[in-house]
């Protein structure tokens, strides 16, 4: 089992400090959620009933079809299921639950980096931004890779779990005429509602792809995936078009902060999203720990020698992780 930045348990447990005295840089969710109202009290009594928001997902996010499903983890895990095993081309510095799911289920995962021939692959998964580099790709040459992979029935798999602070730049702002009243096959575009609106405890998020795709991975997913007290919240935070746009302008303040402070006690972040930094860095670890000690909780990520931080939620906070920084750069200061 991979451990998730979000899971505070293993650094409760290692440095004995209690939950109430960390500050969680580690997950990339947006610090600043957004305000939940009082749910009706009737949804919690009845089994979820046909609503709006599949509408309100194709007005507010471009969806042509969308499926609520129960956070996109749970599509990550049933998609491998509905191909015979094939050839998956994933990013080696990514999202590491897509190359473990398509393992899982006997596919052959390839390490793939842009601009490496797609000629014998069958499915590329794209984690745009990715995580945790903040790498980020045009929807020019998303399609691009698509009409390549479709000539052979392949799949292009688009993760945008970040992407919800820049819509701009989503592969749903942009679809051409012939893709707006249905996805082609062979595309899968994943969104969810936990990074930008904070929701990530309401476990729920959408997924879109032509009918011929959504269909048998709707019946693998299971009848009421997604409670109805969760489909209410995400359909009244996708039409709070005022929070968003207020929250993005705020979000991309406060990343350009975070980028400068870093600078500023010498760390060169190398790239990054509205939600984090990516900060490659040959004593990463070191790094980690000594933050940790500080009650400061980075993600750490061993195999690729960096740290993702997310932004402080508060001033006090942001002031927590400049002294920090500080302390490291003195102690180590050579």
């Amino acid at each position: 089992m991979i451990t998730h930045g979000g899971d505070l348990t293993q650094a409760i447990q290692r440095y004995g400090r209690p939950l109430a005295r960390w500050i969680d840089l580690s997950t990339g969710i947006n610090p600043h959620p957004w305000p939940v109202p009082t749910v009706p009290l009737e949804l919690w009594h009845h089994l979820p009933r046909p609503d709006d928001l599949p509408e309100t997902a194709q007005q507010q996010l471009g969806f042509p079809h969308a499926l609520p499903v129960p956070g996109t983890q749970s599509v990550i895990q049933v998609l491998p299921h509905l191909r015979p095993p094939c050839r998956v081309a994933i990013s080696p510095i990514t999202y590491a639950e897509h190359a473990l799911c398509w393992k899982r289920q006997g596919h052959t995962v390839i390490s793939w980096t842009p601009g490496q021939s797609l000629d014998d692959i069958d499915v590329l998964v794209i984690v745009n931004p990715n995580n945790p580099t903040g790498q980020t790709f045009s929807p020019a040459i998303l399609w691009d890779w698509h009409t390549s992979l479709i000539r052979r029935g392949g799949w292009l798999i688009v993760d945008e779990a970040f992407m919800d602070a820049t819509p701009e730049q989503s592969l749903l702002s942009q679809l051409p005429d012939f893709a707006r009243s249905t996805l082609p096959p062979g595309l899968v575009i994943l969104k969810g509602l936990g990074k930008f609106f904070g929701l990530a405890g309401a476990r729920i998020g959408l997924v879109g792809a032509s009918p011929t795709l959504l269909n048998p991975l709707a019946d693998m997913i299971g009848p009421w995936p997604v409670s109805g007290p969760a489909r209410w919240l995400a359909q009244q935070a996708l039409q709070d078009t005022t929070w968003q746009y207020s929250m993005r302008n705020r979000l991309k303040k406060e990343s350009v902060r975070l980028h400068t402070l870093l600078e500023q006690h010498g760390f060169r972040p190398q790239g990054g999203t509205a939600l984090f930094q990516w900060l490659p860095y040959s004593h990463a670890y070191r790094l980690h720990d000594h933050l940790a000690q500080q009650g400061l909780w980075t993600r750490h990520f061993d195999s690729f020698n960096g740290l993702r931080i997310g932004l402080p939620p508060d001033e006090i906070s942001w002031q927590h992780l400049s002294d920090g920084l500080l302390s490291y750069r003195s102690r180590f200061s050579s």
